[in-house]
């Protein structure tokens, strides 16, 4: 099997790098390809070493099986039919394809059979905050359907990519050193010591691009007319996202029913003892796979509602670990080989 990463020097693309290793993929040659930028760099993969190729509108992808990318949308939309017209999947980690209508958006712990259902060739990868979601949704929407959920995210700065990363560690530095922060480029405002009620652009309803990911993706994940309302917010932690999530369903659940359900559902940890001070945050989900939930417990405010606390690392399950698991699945059930 011979597998490309395209973006491979961006923030996730070096995370598909490490998690390719960690979990031993199966495959006998690896294509790495970017921009002008980043061509003729060289990164190792299991004591090997790969030059990053530039990615052009040729045959470069005419061997490849499985192609995970990670350039943006607008390099996803130009290049899509290059990597995919010999029979490659690409597996795109942009907003380009989500809802599209013949593009399958698929989390593999809640609907891995929509990948097998893909006939341009793309699968799309959902937005980190709606991935980090549904995989907890997931159990509960199976012991009853989920109504409505409000959601409040609270995203670090990697969420942003690297660059976003080096400002925050920038803006903290200036603040240390002068008392007063000069570099402020990838984010609308100083985020150090600061929290920024919007993620992406906003739209005429006032709810910003990231919001509306969040509703419209939670139902094409789920097949499900769940209606989702979300208040996106960057926070300034380095690295892993958190959500306060509200959840309405069809029939009243019990509490500790709901726990053993998350406990026992594939990708979640459970981790609440709130009166022990045991609760799930940024500082230990960062480099984990699952997601990480806590503070369960009845929604004072709704006799049908439960509300809980979830945290994970947006650059593995949010996006790399999340398109390797899609690519686990066509493997495991034949479909890729």
């Amino acid at each position: 099997m011979k597998v490309a990463i395209v973006g491979a020097s961006g923030a996730v693309g070096q995370e598909f790098l490490r998690i390719l290793a960690e979990r031993d993929f199966p495959m006998d040659d690896l294509v790495l390809f970017g921009s002008e930028r980043s061509a003729g760099s060289k990164y190792s993969f299991k004591g090997k070493e790969y030059e990053v190729k530039l990615l052009q509108h040729n045959d470069d992808f005419k061997d490849i099986d499985i192609a995970f990318v990670s350039a943006g949308g607008g390099t996803s939309r130009d290049f899509a039919e290059t990597i995919t017209k010999y029979g490659a999947v690409m597996i795109d980690n942009s907003s380009a394809f989500r809802m599209d209508e013949d593009v399958p958006l698929v989390v593999p712990e809640v609907n891995a059979e929509d990948a097998l259902n893909r006939p341009r060739g793309i699968i799309a990868n959902p937005n980190c905050t709606t991935i980090m979601m549904v995989v907890v949704l997931k159990p509960i929407e199976e012991m009853s359907h989920i109504k409505r959920i409000h959601v409040s995210s609270y995203q670090s700065a990697s969420g942003a990519g690297a660059v976003a990363m080096a400002e925050l560690q920038q803006q903290y530095k200036e603040l240390i050193e002068g008392g007063e922060v000069k570099t402020i480029r990838k984010f609308p405002h100083q985020l150090a010591y600061n929290v920024i009620p919007q993620i992406d652009v906003m739209t005429e309803t006032d709810y910003t691009k990231e919001e509306m990911k969040m509703y419209k993706e939670t139902r094409k994940i789920m097949h499900s007319d769940v209606r989702t309302s979300a208040t996106c917010v960057r926070v300034s932690s380095l690295r892993s996202h958190s959500e306060a999530v509200w959840i309405e369903t069809e029939q009243p659940l019990e509490v500790n029913a709901v726990r053993q359900a998350i406990a026992n559902a594939d990708g979640c940890t459970l981790v609440d003892d709130p009166q022990n001070y045991l609760y799930p945050m940024p500082l230990e989900s960062a480099g984990k796979d699952d997601i990480y939930v806590g503070r369960v417990r009845k929604d004072l405010a709704n006799d049908h509602g439960i509300t809980l606390w979830l945290t994970g690392d947006q650059i593995r399950k949010g996006a790399a670990l999340n398109a390797v698991q899609i690519a686990e699945h066509l493997i495991k059930v034949g479909d890729v080989k």
